[in-house]
């Protein structure tokens, strides 16, 4: 199944990486030991594969609240 993980955009806040933190950074410590969101998202500035992986993540969580773009 092919991914629409490119229809969402990355929160734009402080207050809203808080919250999809809080919603999935339980599954994504798990999935990935010894590594944060924040990491991903550090190092998603230079690296192709972490700001996918970051997008794919934010993609997830948006089914329990949306990170569109319009």
């Amino acid at each position: 199944m092919l991914s629409n993980s490119h229809r969402y955009v990355l929160p734009q806040s402080e207050a809203e990486w808080r919250s999809l933190e809080a919603m999935i950074g339980e599954d994504f410590a798990r999935c990935h030991p010894g590594e944060t969101l924040e990491d991903i998202r550090r190092r998603a500035a230079f690296s192709k594969e972490d700001r996918g992986l970051l997008r794919d993540w934010v993609a997830a969580a948006s089914g329990h609240k949306i990170y569109r773009a319009v």
